[in-house]
């Protein structure tokens, strides 16, 4: 073999890596609650913990995995009224001599012991009370600021407990912007698929496979998904699960996270408060597969069905607020193109919105 051969078989030789972090135990269904100490003993978390949830969390769910826990070891409870880098820093400090973090609560608790477990090396088990969006499984963490919401790195939980009687008695609302959030997922890989073609990005087909199948199956069966039922609960739950193992699975937010996602941050940004994350992503998913020439209109009637806001209306948000966040869209992350970075002007924005109103 003469030396270029070889020279050039060892410039092919394969070296790629790639780590992937996966929840280890997940748990869902009715009264499983009680399930936390054996998962937590089966994963060897050790016997201390600081467990970290809202006021009304704390009273719906909190206090029993308190309870449970604290029968086998040392269990420090940190009340977060809301997410803010002070309250992080509070909660680390509170975390520092415990052995793992546990988040009972909602997206803002959730997020808050993830970043927490992160910033200080622990191990983290999710126990969400509502299934609002998919933070419950993934490893992303959205922390508010006064330019908007900031999305940072952090791990996905090692357990999930997800309680369905526990999220089917939350607010139906919540469960909808879940619905929606997932349902993202749809226009979320096309803007992947796009910037592939047009920027040369990486993707994951195996990723993007998932992340379309979940959606996918909330799509038709948008009529299963009823309020305060805990069969709609599980079924909502598992995709938002699925759709936090898609992330992981591709290392970033990708095949979850598109121009939809964008247009929400914009909004939260104009008009603070006025729409749950999932469900602003709904909306600008409607008008994401409307741009890319996508069945639109079965992703708005879908929402309906599963009665999240399909209109700026429905939310109590002005066309005007709207048409702002879908312009100020691609000033948000502008290293992730999407279709929403392609040259939407003042009027095709005003028209787009206009769409959502159609018959």
């Amino acid at each position: 073999m003469s030396p270029d051969t070889i020279k050039v078989l060892k410039e092919k030789v394969f070296d790629k890596t790639k780590w992937m972090q996966f929840p280890r135990d997940v748990v869902i269904g009715h009264d499983v609650l009680n399930q936390i100490t054996p998962v937590c003993e089966d994963l060897k978390l050790g016997r201390s913990s600081l467990l970290i949830s809202g006021k009304n969390t704390m009273e719906r769910a909190g206090r029993t995995v308190q309870d449970l826990l604290s029968r086998t070891g040392t269990v420090k409870v940190f009340i977060a009224e809301e997410i803010s880098p002070k309250i992080i820093h509070e909660a680390e400090h509170a975390a520092q001599d415990m052995d793992f973090v546990v988040g009972v609560g909602g997206g803002r608790v959730i997020d808050t012991a993830k970043i927490v477990s992160y910033n200080i090396d622990r191990q983290f088990v999710s126990v969400p009370t509502a299934a609002s969006h998919d933070g419950i499984a993934s490893a992303r963490a959205s922390v508010p600021t006064g330019e908007g919401n900031v999305s940072l790195e952090a791990h996905p939980p090692l357990a999930i407990i997800a309680d369905t009687g526990i999220i089917a008695s939350a607010p139906h609302r919540l469960l909808a912007a879940g619905c929606a959030d997932v349902i993202s997922n749809y226009t979320a890989i096309l803007d992947w698929e796009l910037a592939h073609r047009i920027k040369g990005e990486p993707m994951s087909e195996y990723a993007i496979a998932l992340s379309k199948m979940t959606a996918e199956i909330l799509v038709k069966n948008a009529d299963l998904i009823k309020p305060h039922q805990e069969q709609s609960a599980w079924f909502v739950t598992k995709a938002l699960v699925s759709s936090g193992v898609a992330m992981s699975i591709a290392g970033s937010s990708r095949p979850a996270s598109g121009g939809e996602h964008k247009f929400s941050h914009a909004l939260d940004r104009l008009a603070p408060g006025k729409a749950l994350h999932g469900e602003s992503c709904g909306i600008g998913t409607i008008i994401s597969m409307y741009l890319h020439g996508g069945d639109w209109r079965g992703i708005r009637e879908s929402l309906k069905k599963i009665g999240a806001p399909v209109t700026p209306a429905d939310l109590g948000i002005s066309d005007e607020v709207a048409v702002k966040a879908l312009l100020m869209a691609k000033t948000i992350r502008p290293e992730r193109f999407t279709i929403f970075d392609m040259g939407i002007t003042k009027e095709s924005a005003e028209k787009l919105v206009q769409m959502l109103y159609s018959e």
